[in-house]
């Protein structure tokens, strides 16, 4: 039995093979090789000499990396509630089969497709002191203008706030696919026993959609740990590394500064990073189904 079943899964693992190949080569080989990288001095010209943890012992040491890596955890705390709620409650409020609803389905998944080139070009017209649609509506109504993108309390805020907005329409659309798998018999068997619209979401919506609650949660921490065309494009990092994420650092170190073993070292911290983040929501969603 056992020998004619490995003969029967030998073609579907040569169906298989083509993709197994190709995620080696395009992420194990890469991850495996950046541990490799960040055990070692190294810059852009080779010659790597193998250090031990030295560069892992240095980055705690660096108060640029600490400053970012506390930057890329506030961005995350600011970004990731507000997007799940907002995009829970648009998809709550939207999903119904009206051309209104559709419209707005629409409208907000549309800012979604843009590039970050040209998501960013629109906000810094919005955002900028001078000239920028925000000022020119301030000094209409006799305020000052705020200097979102210049100002070290303001800059951080200002990008989680584009981002949101960037970033609001895919968990819309992914909590709308969950809310729809839910049979409306269970809906109108409520509405029937004259179920308060609190008791409906808590007792059944909410726990009929939290596999999409984990995933929306796990993908965008995991997305907005990696966060890097906002800044760039429109704060460079600053004011004084105000706005500087850890993606941000590590392009600096290894392609401004050359020292790539040490850029390698701060990567493999955001590797792991993201890997508690993807599962934390998990976690947590273990420990509430046990309670």
């Amino acid at each position: 039995m056992i020998g004619r079943l490995n003969r029967q899964g030998w073609p579907n693992l040569l169906f298989a093979l083509p993709f197994l190949l190709v995620y080696g080569w395009l992420l194990v080989y890469p991850l495996l090789a950046g541990m490799g990288l960040s055990l070692n001095r190294a810059n852009l010209f080779g010659g790597a000499r193998f250090i031990g943890f030295e560069n892992y012992i240095r980055l705690f040491r660096d108060a640029t990396f600490l400053q970012a890596l506390g930057n890329s955890l506030l961005f995350v705390v600011m970004c990731v509630p507000v997007l799940v709620v907002l995009a829970l409650g648009l998809a709550l409020a939207l999903n119904r089969a009206t051309r209104f609803a559709a419209f707005m389905r629409s409208a907000v998944f549309a800012s979604s497709v843009l590039s970050v080139t040209v998501m960013t070009i629109i906000w810094r017209q919005i955002l900028a002191i001078d000239g920028g649609l925000l000022s020119h509506g301030a000094h209409a109504i006799g305020l000052p203008a705020l200097p979102f993108l210049s100002d070290p309390n303001l800059a951080l805020p200002s990008l989680a706030a584009v981002t949101v907005w960037w970033s609001l329409g895919l968990p819309m659309m992914l909590f709308l696919s969950a809310l729809q798998q839910v049979p409306r018999s269970v809906f109108e068997a409520a509405a029937l026993d004259r179920a308060t619209p609190w008791t409906v979401f808590r007792q059944i919506t909410l726990p009929a959609i939290t596999p999409a609650l984990v995933l929306v949660t796990a993908y965008e921490c995991a997305l907005q740990f990696q966060v890097f065309g906002q800044p760039q494009l429109l704060t460079q990092g600053g004011p004084n590394g105000a706005s500087r994420p850890l993606v941000l650092y590590i392009y600096e170190t290894g392609f401004n500064q050359w020292d790539i073993g040490y850029a390698a070292a701060a990567s493999q911290m955001l590797f792991a990073l993201i890997l508690v983040a993807a599962f934390v929501p998990q976690l947590a969603q273990r420990l509430w189904r046990r309670a």
